[in-house]
């Protein structure tokens, strides 16, 4: 199935709205139309059974995610998908950024002096700061966590000298949609558990709930 065939599906399900739960979200939420075509910012086809797309919601920082039978090209569900940012991140209050650096071989994403200024430009950072964030595209929370695990063993010496000589672990922000008060959250497998514990990674997670609630 093309780009294009995908997207005349997901427009054809947004008009018709076939699907109780379309006439759901669309009563409290929209997607995001470009040149009168809607908004895809990525279509998973890793699933032989299903396609699932990912549609980025007006003003806000979750998506909808669209979920297409692989065989019989129809939709099946439609639901959100919370915006997560899933990174390895390694700080210290007395290494400079190149002395994390040269502990792996892995690049950063990101990476910053203790000094330096910020982004805001109004204050200074008070550590240093080396991040890996290999996957920022829309995707679930399981498959964004096995994907960065699958970089990080790429160099484990690396990220294990990063955990033992600074703050070396892996940060989740997560940014919920808040229908009907019910946020779920984030399940970790005993094999991604098993992972990180080889690599003496530890987790955080920042969640944000946001969006409007479901019309009753």
């Amino acid at each position: 199935m093309t780009d294009e065939q995908v997207m005349a599906i997901i427009e054809n399900e947004f008009k018709e709205k076939t699907l109780g739960v379309t006439k759901q979200y669309l009563e409290i939420h929209s997607p995001i139309y470009a040149d009168n075509k809607i908004k895809i910012d990525r279509i998973d086809r890793e699933s032989k059974d299903e396609i699932i797309a990912y549609l980025p919601v007006l003003k806000e920082s979750f998506y909808f995610s669209v979920y297409i039978d692989a065989k019989t090209n129809k939709v099946i569900g439609v639901d959100t998908e919370a915006y997560h940012r899933i990174y390895f991140r390694a700080t210290s209050k007395s290494l400079t950024a190149d002395e994390l650096k040269g502990m792996i071989i892995l690049p950063p994403t990101e990476i910053w002096n203790k000094g330096d200024f910020r982004k805001s430009g109004k204050s200074n950072y008070t550590f240093s700061n080396f991040t890996i964030l290999p996957n920022p595209e829309p995707d679930q929370f399981k498959d964004k966590l096995r994907k960065l695990l699958d970089h990080l063993e790429e160099d484990k010496d690396g990220i294990k000298q990063l955990v033992n000589n600074a703050n070396g672990h892996i940060q989740v922000a997560m940014d919920i949609h808040n229908g009907n008060g019910m946020i779920g959250g984030p399940s970790i497998d005993s094999i991604d558990i098993k992972r990180m514990n080889e690599l003496g990674l530890s987790i955080d997670f920042d969640l944000y709930v946001s969006g409007n609630k479901f019309k009753e």
